[in-house]
């Protein structure tokens, strides 16, 4: 698996389209068929008690792109503290086991582990 992180915005669907995936081949359900998940902190900011069950939904996904949320504004509310604080372990858990690890900035990936 290949874990794509970065900022809103930063070109990670873009970099992965570039890597041979078409928009047919993304969703935002890691529970779907499809080889490339988007979006994965929106479910942790819905609900923060489900990391076990998407990191084992996601971990046979080809492509995983999840908004990096360790570096911006704390959330005042409690619900979305828990959801971002759930969204940066389950890309703990991700990054540990992927094959690679690619963090876009400004349209710039930075492999961080791994090969592409």
């Amino acid at each position: 698996m290949i874990l794509i992180i970065g900022a809103e915005a930063s070109g990670k669907r873009e970099f992965a389209k570039s890597l041979g995936y078409s928009d047919d081949d993304f969703t935002t359900d890691p529970f779907d068929g499809k080889r490339v998940v988007y979006g994965v902190q929106s479910i942790l900011f819905a609900d923060h008690t489900r990391t076990q069950e998407l990191y084992d939904a996601l971990a046979d996904k080809e492509v995983v792109i999840c908004n990096e949320v360790g570096s911006g504004v704390i959330p005042i509310g409690r619900e979305m503290r828990l959801g971002r604080e759930a969204a940066g372990r389950l890309c703990v858990l991700l990054a540990k086991d992927a094959e690679a690890v690619v963090r876009m900035v400004c349209g710039i990936p930075t492999i961080i582990k791994g090969q592409i």
